[in-house]
């Protein structure tokens, strides 16, 4: 534990902000990460591929509980190409040099990545393709 708080490289507590004020810096914090994330190149091809579906959606008739899921998987799919990037920034600053962790630590993320995707691209699939074959 550290007492002196300059030793953290803290200095003065940071003032927690309550009521509509915490609302507020909340919802920046958040634009600010989104901002961060177009800045991604898999996160804009993520949502054109996104927009595509919409428009093979309309194009096959999709039902509203079918865009709702669609717009759920894609949520969950920001959330994890946000995910591994707050990992990436994370240990390139901590790891500058190419290490064997560092390496695995953004394969994984990765790893996550490619399992939304696949869920999002197989569930686009069933819906624009086979859902009119099953009728389900």
């Amino acid at each position: 534990m550290y007492l002196d708080r300059d030793f953290r490289g803290m200095g003065k507590p940071v003032k927690k902000l309550t009521g509509i004020a915490h609302f507020f810096a909340a919802a920046s914090y958040s634009l600010g990460g989104a901002k961060r994330l177009l800045g991604e190149a898999a996160f804009r091809h993520e949502l054109m591929a996104f927009g595509g579906a919409m428009v093979a959606f309309v194009i096959s008739g999709a039902t509203f509980f079918q865009y709702v899921a669609m717009l759920v998987l894609f949520l969950l799919m920001i959330a994890f190409e946000a995910l591994n990037t707050a990992i990436e920034e994370i240990v390139d600053r901590v790891s500058p040099e190419i290490s064997e962790m560092g390496k695995n630590a953004k394969d994984l993320g990765s790893l996550a990545c490619l399992c939304v995707i696949v869920a999002n691209a197989g569930y686009a699939a069933y819906v624009v393709f086979l859902s009119k074959l099953f009728a389900v």
